[in-house]
């Protein structure tokens, strides 16, 4: 069994927030989870070539943008998952942080970061 506090937890600034990384692939449980912030007024291109990710909101506003341009607001009690490596962009909305638990499979390793300089879709 595995029992951590959130100060126990490896946190790391992913570019554009902060990310509290609960499991990571030394864990051996496949999978990883988060609690993810994400800063106000954000705007981060995102594309996971190798994880596939699920967040669910549990603080803040914001919206997922895919790469059709289609817009999907995120608030507390939303869902979304990126079944196919999707593209996007994760907007959080001005005034309040975007607070998100989310999981990656497989796991992470934990240090990952974006590169939200590049003009493509950053990705780990």
């Amino acid at each position: 069994m595995i029992i951590r506090q959130l100060d126990e937890v490896r946190t790391v600034d992913w570019g554009n927030g902060t990310s509290r990384r609960f499991l990571l692939a030394s864990d051996r449980m496949g999978y990883t989870l988060t609690d993810t912030i994400v800063r106000p007024g954000t705007k981060s291109r995102l594309a996971y070539r190798r994880h596939l990710e699920a967040c669910y909101c549990i603080a803040g506003r914001g919206e997922v943008v895919d790469s059709d341009g289609n817009s999907h607001l995120i608030e507390p009690g939303t869902m979304y998952a990126l079944d196919q490596h999707d593209p996007h962009f994760l907007i959080a909305a001005p005034g309040r942080e975007l607070r998100l638990v989310c999981v990656f499979t497989p796991a992470l390793q934990g240090d990952e970061v974006h590169d939200l300089d590049s003009a493509e879709f950053s990705h780990y």
